[in-house]
């Protein structure tokens, strides 16, 4: 066999084992809820799909969170820190409901706050005047801005790369889109008076460090003053007409659009403005980082040939039908339902092919609320016959970049996978 000959059977090899996973994990293997299989979809031993004897054991089904006031069926990822997704035919709501919305935590929930609006904030560093303010006073001294936005996790979609890099293995779920509640940071920031050395902002939160040391910061992340002056960055104390709940960083946290979701610091306390790149826990070697250069993937990596990861990439995900929906015979016809968003970007198309991506078909795509908000879209797909389906989704950004078909540009910690979203359906 020639190199070339060679190179192509492990190319074919690859893809063939690729297509066996999803069809063990997310294809097949999820009607057995559909179809009331006992226990989980991932139940079913992953042979049954790959057409091979059901000799292996059966693969470990999800783990779900038990959390008060969250929704029974979010996945859960890690306990220590907390982790935990929400599965995709659960973001089908315009607002994503806090009790359906997704957890990431870094270090100990602290204890919930009994006085919220004395809670402090300082704002120190490069600036003219040195602020501390209540959230009380935030209310009264500022105007308040009620803004739809997505918020997204750095590593959604980390599960899709291969080999599999360090971290939580996300699929779509690390992604909510809630109405906050608060103030532009630029408006703070103003009052404060920037100096012309400033160029970074600093986080720092009130959570405990997982080692229990209170003098090691959770994790302390910023961004460029540019993002900060932003004014859809805001400092928040309200959630979907609540007050900001604990587990999502009540009293007040930051949000900062389009970005990872790490820069939105919980449980606010100071925000330092630097003269420099700031270079707190999880700032520097891979975290939150991209390469410059495309790696060989499971490769060591060289912090040099990495840049902070900023705007997050654009994604789609079909929120309904679910994933192992099973249709009566002789259904001809699917009404498709999903989200999309684009980081700083937005998005300007959307397609799906029911034909494994031989061919597409335009989805409606549905204007924002504002700036941030995901784009909601629907489409009507027809099916020839009855039998087993892949339905696929892919989103354009408005800089015409589309979603891969896998996760590209491996990197450890998995950040930017936007593969496509793919669900199973099966009719008759």
């Amino acid at each position: 066999m020639t190199h070339t000959e060679r190179k192509a059977a492990s190319c074919e090899n690859s893809m063939q084992i690729d297509r066996r996973r999803f069809l063990g994990t997310t294809g097949l293997a999820a009607f057995g809820v559909t179809l009331g299989i006992s226990g989980s979809g991932a139940d079913i031993p992953a042979a049954y799909a790959q057409g091979t004897a059901p000799a292996a054991a059966a693969p470990k089904g999800p783990q779900y969170l038990k959390f008060p006031g969250k929704n029974e069926k979010l996945i859960l990822l890690g306990d220590k820190p907390l982790v935990a997704e929400t599965p995709e035919s659960l973001l089908d709501d315009d607002t994503t409901p806090i009790e359906k919305f997704f957890i990431r935590n870094n270090g100990q929930l602290p204890e919930e706050t009994k006085t919220p609006d004395a809670w402090k904030i300082t704002i120190d560093g490069e600036v003219n005047n040195k602020i501390e303010i209540t959230i009380g006073e935030l209310k009264s001294k500022y105007k308040a801005v009620t803004r739809r936005i997505v918020l997204e996790c750095g590593g959604n979609g980390r599960g899709a790369f291969s080999p599999p890099a360090r971290g939580n293995q996300w699929s779509n779920g690390g992604v909510g889109c809630a109405e906050w509640t608060g103030v532009p940071l630029a408006d703070v920031l103003k009052s404060a008076g920037l100096k012309p050395s400033a160029k970074y902002t600093a986080h720092y939160a009130a959570d405990l460090h997982l080692s229990g040391d209170a003098t090691k910061p959770t994790i302390s992340r910023g961004v460029r003053i540019e993002k900060a002056m932003d004014p859809n960055t805001l400092i928040v104390w309200g959630m979907n007409g609540q007050p900001l709940p604990n587990i999502h960083g009540g009293p007040v946290r930051l949000i900062v659009p389009g970005w990872p979701g790490s820069a939105s610091q919980k449980w606010l306390t100071r925000i330092t403005i630097r003269d420099k790149e700031h270079d707190g826990p999880g700032m520097t070697e891979f975290s939150y980082r991209v390469p410059i250069k495309p790696m060989i993937p499971g490769d060591k990596g060289d912090p040099a040939n990495f840049r902070i990861l900023e705007s997050m990439p654009a994604r789609s995900v079909i929120t309904s039908p679910a994933n192992g929906a099973k249709f009566a015979a002789g259904t001809k016809e699917l009404k498709l339902r999903g989200a999309s968003w684009a980081g700083d970007l937005t998005v300007k198309q959307i397609d799906v092919s029911t034909d494994f991506g031989a061919s597409w078909q335009r989805a409606k795509l549905e204007k924002p609320k504002n700036k941030y908000d995901w784009q909601r879209w629907t489409a009507s797909v027809k099916l020839a016959s009855d039998g087993y389906f892949e339905i696929w989704t892919r989103a354009t950004d408005s800089k015409g970049a589309m979603q891969p078909h896998q996760a590209g540009f491996w990197n450890p910690q998995g950040y930017g996978g936007n593969a496509m979203h793919r669900i199973a359906v099966l009719v008759g």
